[in-house]
């Protein structure tokens, strides 16, 4: 499989994220072609720069004086109409704008129907959003990674005014995703990239296992003075993709709490999504006796778990950072026991009847939980 794992260490924006791409081996000529059959009346240019140091690929947008709002059934409208672009291309591009729509409609309390674009529907958004997902497809790219953003900090002046980063758009769109705040005092993280990112991307967190063929930087309108501002792009192929995933890792160290709270904290986090959750015997200062507690999440669920975590315990703060998770490929088969259908879990290492399925055929039967474990293990074996 091969993917393009954006590295927005110092955000991203849409023009940030075509000249990555185009630096990265996309196809310029070919681009500008496609781009030209949305009949915009604009041109376009990509030329090398630095940024702090870094060599990297600008990419910009010419046209004369626009129309300031846009909706977005005439944008759909004219990704449609483009002569030059492919189905998936089209659709990727769509799906980022109806995304981008949706965050604006909700910051705004109006129908998706009635949302004005302002500075997203411009000429220039238009053709990075669909310039992304042209080189995407023509890159060969079948799926987007991404880092946490990194979204500044500051304030910014758009049409409703002075707004904080994350502007309110910006801040919708990437709700239960990772972003962090480091380095200038600016917006770093556009919502047109803000799109892009929460719509193509995948999963989030650390570089995955990858063997990269090609990288590239796509250059910001700034220069910093204390980091280069620019989006980096690795591509590559996926290192087994079926047993490497990334996932959040959620800690906290508790030493207040009884062994009923925290044996409901972790139903409460396996029902509401967590992947694994132990519990392990600490000794912590003054040699008080606690417990850690460790979730294992996917990184959209992140917050919710965190948020269980502090409801249903009496920890004061958790830890949370983003790790790579490898399993064992696995199937489950289904057996059928006196009691019942017991699944079977089936790896490499052997095969495990599912603890769940067989103690509920227990109860149910009024029969030891060891019985039907070991009729599923028999009924298995029968029939390798």
């Amino acid at each position: 499989m091969k993917i393009c794992y954006l590295d927005a260490f110092s955000g991203i924006a849409g023009d940030m994220t075509v000249g990555a791409l185009l630096d990265a081996g996309g196809d310029a000529p070919a681009l500008f072609a496609a781009l030209e059959s949305l009949n915009i009346g604009a041109s376009y240019r990509a030329e090398k720069t630095k940024r702090h140091g870094i060599a990297a690929t600008k990419f910009d947008v010419d046209h004369g004086e626009q129309k300031a709002h846009r909706h977005l059934a005439p944008i759909l409208r004219m990704i449609d109409g483009a002569a030059l672009l492919t189905p998936r291309t089209k659709k990727m591009a769509s799906d980022v704008f109806r995304k981008l729509g949706d965050a604006e409609a909700s910051v705004h309390g109006v129908s998706i129907e009635k949302v004005h674009f302002h500075e997203v529907g411009a000429v220039d958004s238009i053709a990075d959003i669909v310039g992304a997902c042209h080189l995407l497809d023509q890159l060969g790219i079948d799926e987007v990674r991404s880092s946490a953003l990194n979204v500044g900090s500051g304030t910014v002046t758009a049409d409703h005014g002075v707004m904080p980063v994350p502007t309110p758009a910006t801040a919708r769109l990437l709700e239960g995703l990772p972003i962090y705040s480091s380095g200038p005092i600016f917006e770093l993280t556009t919502p047109t990239g803000a799109a892009l990112a929460a719509t193509l991307s995948t999963q989030w967190g650390t570089l995955p296992p990858m063997k990269i063929t090609a990288s590239g930087y796509g250059a910001g309108t700034k220069d910093f003075p204390t980091q280069a501002n620019v989006l980096r792009v690795l591509i590559g192929e996926l290192l087994s993709p079926a047993e490497s995933e990334t996932v959040a890792v959620l800690e906290a160290n508790i030493d207040d709490s009884t062994p009923q709270l925290l044996g409901h904290a972790m139903d409460r986090l396996f029902d509401s999504g967590a992947l694994d959750v132990t519990l392990q015997p600490l000794l912590m200062k003054k040699s008080r006796q606690g417990t850690l507690v460790t979730v294992i999440a996917r990184p959209e669920h992140r917050d919710k778990l965190a948020a269980i975590l502090m409801a249903e315990t009496t920890t004061l703060g958790i830890r949370m950072h983003m790790a790579e998770r490898r399993t064992a490929p696995r199937q489950m088969v289904a057996v059928q026991t006196p009691w019942g259908n017991v699944n079977v879990k089936v790896t490499a290492q052997g095969f495990t009847p599912e603890y769940e399925d067989c103690r509920k055929l227990a109860v149910e039967a009024g029969v030891p939980l060891r019985q039907v474990l070991a009729e599923a293990n028999f009924a298995y074996r029968k029939g390798i």
